[in-house]
């Protein structure tokens, strides 16, 4: 089997296709073919296709029925090899490593642009620069030098194997969607917010509500502007700080019932109304565009439509075609499992090996059998809550579990030290890391310990708040370790689904849903465990750590929970 093929599009339409060689530069003649698909199907024994971009050439593929079991996607690598390099955010596209690899000026990377409702079309605009195939295969060759230098070469060409096939599976549940009843939709939205009015005001509940604010405070009060909530309680003699639900909630006032449930109802009419389900629902499918490793932690992220943020009610909405089912999957525990194999504590290790509830084992060892401060612990190690109670948890951590807890420790040093902090697999954070905000550092937004979300946590990653860069080395390790299982995880499941009918078609951190036949949900289960346990040993290697999932086989998403 001929093993490497390398595919540059042409300007004028065709594609240029190569075989390659051990050192990836190309084994034989240059081979112009005027049709891509054609020229992909005609080699079915290729075991893997080199080409500059997943976002430029799949969708293409996919639309003319042509499905790849492989590919290396040189622009993803690129972004890697520089983060592992210390020289995270410089321009990543193949025309910017060409540059860099002759010595002339780089140029900038195209802008992305913003998704747009249905649409299938490339990650970055037209304008993005068509290398020559000659030129696209020595940046490969190039790569795969580079890869020789990482601190651990194995692992870094697993994560960048791994991250292609992270793209080639995007790109594939961008083009299936998740299924989705538009009536169902429309009867939740009904029986929340009630009729619409013309024009495109407010629904009727909500102006309900806003009313009742209104009457509450005395005067006219706008719910949905911050400021005018928070001027309407001063002048009740109330400091408040902000309109978020925790801290309004401990108010007493009568204003705080309707305005919590206006914020709550205000938010699924803006973020999942009527105007959303015009937008992003065609033909029975939701399509957002999910963009493998988003992040710098390499979670991913859905560039519009909001796919990761569904609220609970709203997936109703989400039903399997008929004769199909959902099988929804959530990893337990994933943070705390990734912990142990990361750190190879035996104690840890020995618990995680465990197919049972891991906080309640860490509560039975180090917490007198209190699984809520045990839970409390690891996830205050993992994310920083390094004070208060949180001190205390922690050394109570530290003596059952003293390797697990140096991990993190040595991790959250060297962010403070401005040093590079890198996953197991060598996914690499910048050493200035700020988060950009909670939800770009990976913390959940229902996580029970301290968020970091102080001076330091703004847009970009220039933080110069030594203790925020900490927190974020400290969670670094482990969100983006688990974030490489999870692309294992992906690329396994992917490939037995290819055996089947069954597709996947959501993926957010630690839940995937596959959608498949009635009759072949057993399958698909047993699927998804086996894809867990070799996404286990292919990436910590050999250790007691198990990855159990929690599987539910539903009509309706929103059942699964």
């Amino acid at each position: 089997m001929t093993d490497r093929w390398a595919l540059a599009p042409a300007e004028d339409g065709g594609v240029e296709v190569a075989a390659l060689g051990p050192d990836g530069l190309p084994a034989g003649p240059v081979r112009w073919e005027a049709d891509l698909a054609a020229a992909v199907r005609g080699r079915p024994e290729v075991a893997r296709w080199v080409w500059r971009s997943t976002a430029e050439v799949y969708p293409r593929l996919l639309a003319a029925g042509v499905r790849v079991e492989r590919c290396y996607d040189i622009e993803d690598a690129e972004t890697l090899l520089l983060g592992h390099a210390g020289r995270y955010g410089e321009p990543r596209s193949a025309a910017a490593a060409l540059a860099r690899l002759r010595g002339g000026p780089v140029p900038p990377d195209p802008p992305q642009r913003a998704a747009e409702p249905g649409s299938q079309s490339p990650l970055f605009e037209p304008q993005s620069v068509h290398l020559p195939l000659t030129d696209l295969v020595e940046v490969y060759a190039d790569q795969q030098r580079r890869h020789d230098t990482t601190a651990h070469p194995d692992r870094m060409r697993l994560l960048t194997a791994a991250e292609s096939a992270g793209m080639l599976v995007a790109a594939e549940m961008n083009r299936a969607g998740l299924p989705w009843s538009a009536e169902t939709h429309r009867r939740v939205l009904h029986e929340l917010l009630g009729e619409r009015y013309a024009g495109g005001g407010e629904p009727r509940r909500l102006a309900e509500l806003a009313d009742q604010v209104s009457e509450a405070f005395g005067r006219r009060v706008r719910p949905d502007l911050p400021a005018d909530v928070i001027k309407a309680f001063a002048q009740a003699g109330i400091k408040v700080k902000s309109t978020r639900r925790w801290e309004i909630e401990s108010v007493d006032h009568p204003a705080v019932k309707p305005l919590v449930e206006y914020k709550k109802l205000y938010r699924i009419w803006v973020a999942h109304g009527w105007s959303w389900l015009q937008d992003w629902v065609r033909d029975g499918r939701f399509r957002p565009e999910f963009l493998a490793g988003g992040t710098v932690t390499g979670r991913w992220v859905t560039n519009g439509g909001g796919a990761l943020q569904i609220p609970k009610v709203i997936r109703r909405a989400v039903v399997a075609d008929p004769g199909w089912r959902l099988v929804v999957a959530d990893a337990d525990q994933m943070e705390p499992r990734v912990l142990a194999a990361i750190s190879r504590d035996p104690g840890l290790m020995e618990v995680a090996g465990r197919e049972t509830d891991l906080y309640q084992a860490v509560s039975d060892r180090a917490f007198s059998g209190d699984r809520g401060q045990a839970k409390l612990a690891v996830l205050g190690a993992v994310y920083g809550q390094t004070s208060g109670d949180g001190l205390k948890n922690l050394a109570a951590l530290r003596r059952r579990f003293p390797k697990a807890v140096a991990y993190v420790d040595d991790a959250a040093r060297a962010g403070e030290e401005g040093r590079l902090v890198r996953t197991w697999l060598g996914r690499t954070c910048p050493p200035a890391a700020g988060a950009g905000d909670a939800e770009e550092a990976g913390i959940p937004q229902d996580d029970p310990v301290e968020r970091p979300v102080e001076d330091g946590w703004g847009p970009g990653y220039a933080s110069t708040n030594t203790r925020a860069r900490g927190r974020f080395a400290r969670n670094f390790v482990v969100q983006g370790s688990a974030a490489d299982w999870t692309l294992l995880l992906l690329a396994a499941l992917r490939q037995a689904c290819a055996r089947m009918s069954a597709e996947l078609v959501f993926f957010q951190h630690d839940e995937v849903i596959v959608h498949c036949p009635e009759e072949e949900t057993e399958a698909v289960v047993a699927a998804i465990g086996e894809a867990s346990e070799l996404a286990g040993r292919l990436t910590f290697g050999e250790t007691p750590v198990r990855f159990p999932f929690t599987t539910a086989v539903v009509e309706c998403y929103a059942d699964a929970k």
